[in-house]
């Protein structure tokens, strides 16, 4: 029997697909690698078996992530982000009624879990990432991602072979122990042009060449498992020891196959390495005084001035209306405000681009008063203390604020990685000291 396909919706108005299987005392949130179709799944034997074997473990709850099976597709144009994956993650766990799960994500699904478990460990008990990556192309100290050219290459091939050999190709590559099974291969054709078309597929590469989670991942405090095949082709070993190297406590488990998906030939060993971590981490505690957050300052420009020109109570009632207008922005942006100190505000967000466009937002809505601010956004791991948001990032995120000028939003390199692909407009300001933190730090500031 297949389950019945369910739908949540994101807070972003999305309907994401999701399935519940199995009952357990811990769920299991699963992210399938790069297109799925829910129903289409249970058609392959070896992935229903996978599949079925997770749920006796827990409850299982399988997701179709925005624009791929039968979740709502994205505008023509459009790229999904991993913040937005972020989001189809919570309304999935806030429609079940789960305050806290075991996140499993493949290959760029890997990728939005971990930046889901560094950003709302209270809500992770777990991470399994399986055939994974911290970034999508090369870089001097990733030298295992796609060059600028391979990944044009690539979209050539999926532009002018999409409807002839392309599913196909992906097939041999992405499975081989199954190259020689007629039925499994032309179900994973089927299922390739079932959940995606092909312009579809070209926004989930650009999504892919966009991911950069380096920084994220010593940010994760929660338990972790790494799997990855030894003769992976799609991703190779080294992706996932990079992965292992830089999350602390991580459990890493080689695979002895060449299959990139968890359903192909290592399934069982998956399953059962899956089983024994779920067993271990349900004895452990909780921990949750440290967070990845992004952290917004904002501050009114020549407040001084204005204020003695003003007076007490004018300044009092610009004052008034300058924090209605913010408070307005950050309800509308999903931000919480942590502390206003005088002319300034300090506000945390769980996703970076929506912090950059409430900070834009802010400085625009604010001229409508004559008003200029200027607004810096960081993202870092936070200490919780009280309620307060606490350490090195929220001094960096002040010293970004304190290098805009009047009407600028300026944001510091970790955010530029993280919102690549959100259709931010971002200049590059050049390297910077900053007041008390160690290193230089690169800088850009928020055009259009």
């Amino acid at each position: 029997m297949i389950p019945e396909t369910r739908s949540a919706t994101t807070a972003d108005g999305t309907r994401i697909a999701y399935q519940v299987l199995g009952s357990g005392s811990v769920d299991l949130v699963y992210i399938p690698a790069f297109t799925s179709h829910l129903e289409h799944t249970w058609e392959c034997p070896p992935y229903a078996d996978f599949l079925r074997k997770l749920s006796s473990l827990s409850r299982l709850l399988i997701v179709d992530p925005r624009g791929v099976g039968l979740s709502e597709h994205w505008s023509s144009g459009a790229v999904p982000t991993l913040e937005s994956r972020m989001t189809d993650v919570t309304a999935v766990l806030d429609t079940v009624g789960s305050d806290r799960a075991v996140l499993f994500g493949e290959m760029e699904g890997g990728s939005a879990c971990a930046l889901f478990a560094a950003t709302h460990p209270g809500r992770t008990i777990g991470l399994v990432l399986s055939g994974s990556l911290a970034r999508g192309s090369w870089a001097p100290d990733y030298p295992w991602g796609l060059t600028d050219e391979a990944w044009k290459e690539e979209q050539r091939l999926v532009e002018e072979t999409w409807e002839t050999s392309y599913p196909e190709e992906a097939f041999d590559e992405v499975m081989p122990s199954f190259a020689s099974d007629d039925e499994i291969r032309r179900w994973f054709v089927d299922d390739m042009r079932l959940a995606i078309t092909g312009s579809g597929l070209l926004a989930l590469q650009a999504m892919f060449k966009d991911i950069d989670i380096r920084a994220v991942l010593p940010t994760i405090h929660v338990p972790t498992l790494v799997l990855h095949a030894r003769g992976d082709l799609t991703l190779p070993i080294e992706e996932g020891r990079y992965l292992a190297d830089r999350i602390a406590g991580v459990r890493f488990v080689e695979l002895p196959g060449s299959d990139h998906l968890s359903w192909g030939a290592d399934r069982d060993a998956v399953v059962a390495e899956v089983g024994t971590f779920l067993s271990r981490i349900a004895e452990e505690e909780a921990d949750f005084d440290r967070v990845l957050a992004t952290v917004l300052f904002t501050d009114i420009v020549g407040s001084t001035e204005r204020a003695v020109r003003l007076g007490d109570r004018g300044w009092r009632e610009l004052l008034e209306a300058h924090h209605a207008r913010v408070r307005g922005l950050l309800a509308r942006y999903r931000g919480t405000e942590i502390d206003t100190a005088g002319d300034g505000f300090l506000a945390t967000f769980d996703g970076p681009a929506r912090a950059v466009r409430c900070a834009a937002a802010i400085v625009e809505s604010l001229r409508g008063i004559d008003l200029d601010i200027r607004a810096g956004v960081h993202t870092g791991e936070c200490e919780l203390v009280e309620g307060k948001v606490r350490g090195v990032a929220v001094h960096t995120g002040a010293r970004v604020a304190g290098l805009a000028g009047a009407g600028e939003v300026l944001v510091s390199q970790t955010v530029r990685d993280l919102v690549a692909g959100s259709g931010l407009s971002l200049e590059d300001r050049g390297e910077h000291e900053l007041k008390g933190i160690p290193g230089t730090w690169r800088i850009f500031a928020v055009a259009g």
